[in-house]
């Protein structure tokens, strides 16, 4: 089974990320190749970066750190549910981003975005920059929801349509692709590298 890492993005009080989070979570259930694991980064509360050595040289100072490097470095895949804030992604998460590199290198990630009309989309346009400078592989196939809360009951659930299912599951057939090739691929470097 494939490790794969669903991060929370918004860590806001009144949030509704977490009823996202747990519709698309049930949803990877439904895909056995993965082991899933949801990261709550309002949870995690990772303070604002306070390394003082570049994460590239994974020279950590902070047990949080050491506990978020090795969180990541055992991720498959991610999945990363995001709000969107005035065009972009909330900061907590570029936070989270920005305290490692080499363990978010190659692997793959898809998003999941809502929002009002525009669904989250100018979000992970955002986002698709940040992570492609540390080296992640984007799923092209996203799920992107607008005017969010008419999927969200009165139990503070979210109900999804079978367009977002469909598109759920569209973006999980990619994911998995994906890291298939980065598993094998990261197995092929062990054994020719010996690392």
């Amino acid at each position: 089974m494939y490790n794969l890492k669903i991060i929370i993005a918004s860590t806001r009080p009144g949030r509704k990320a977490p009823a996202v989070a747990s519709w698309i979570t049930a949803i990877t259930r439904q895909h056995p190749d993965f082991n899933v694991e949801v990261l709550d980064l309002a949870t995690i509360n990772l303070p604002f970066l306070d390394e003082p050595n570049h994460p590239m040289m994974q020279k950590y100072q902070h047990d949080h750190t050491r506990n978020w490097s090795r969180t990541i470095d055992a991720a498959d895949a991610i999945i990363m549910v995001t709000a969107e804030y005035n065009h972009s992604f909330p900061a907590p998460l570029k936070n989270a981003l920005d305290f490692l590199y080499k363990e978010w290198n190659y692997k793959p990630v898809a998003f999941v975005s809502y929002g009002g009309i525009a669904a989250g989309t100018r979000a992970v346009q955002m986002l698709k920059q940040v992570v492609t400078a540390l080296r992640m592989v984007p799923v092209v196939e996203s799920v992107n929801i607008p005017l969010f809360t008419k999927f969200i009951n009165d139990q503070g659930q979210f109900i999804a349509d079978d367009t977002l299912n469909q598109s759920a599951d569209d973006m999980m057939k990619e994911l998995l692709k994906l890291t298939e090739e980065y598993v094998a691929s990261s197995k092929l470097k062990k054994i020719t590298t010996g690392i």
